[in-house]
């Protein structure tokens, strides 16, 4: 498999490599390869999370107008 070699990289952007590796609990070079991979074959695309989605859905209104009739209730048997 080839092998990449980086030199001359600013102590702050290994700090933080080093730092994002270990909160993943791999190593530096793995966590290297991942972001390699993420930017250039999957191209860069990060997931987004669910606060990200929720906050990006438009304004529909007041929530009177999506209101559910109440509920009847019935007899469980457990």
């Amino acid at each position: 498999m080839p092998q990449l070699i980086v030199r001359n990289i600013e102590a702050q952007v290994v700090s933080k490599l080093r730092q994002r590796a270990a909160r993943r609990g791999v190593s530096m070079e793995e966590e290297h390869r991942r972001i390699l991979r993420e930017v250039l074959v999957h191209g860069g695309k990060k997931r987004r999370t669910l606060k990200e989605h929720l906050a990006d859905m438009p304004d529909v209104g007041i929530d009177a107008l999506f209101k559910r009739p109440p509920a009847r209730m019935r007899r469980v048997r457990l």
